[in-house]
């Protein structure tokens, strides 16, 4: 899987999640398609962070690259 169109992906959301007083970091993709992040600021202590982590990279990661099994924040 190529770590830097998950980059690419991540760079598009990441304008609406600064918004909010957060961000998120690529930390790694497996072989599995499993991506790794870790929210950052607002995000890595909002209680809606799993719905961010899920319903939002999650599924943008998977609508753009195929092979994204899932985001696992680390």
């Amino acid at each position: 899987m190529d770590k830097e169109k998950v980059q690419e992906v991540l760079n598009m959301l990441r304008p609406y999640l600064q918004a909010d007083g957060g961000d998120v970091e690529l930390i790694d993709v497996t072989s599995e398609g499993v991506v790794q992040v870790r929210l950052q600021g607002a995000c890595g202590t909002c209680p809606s962070s799993t719905y961010t982590l899920k319903m939002g990279i999650e599924e943008q990661l998977k609508q753009y690259i195929p092979g994204v099994t899932e985001v696992i924040s680390v």
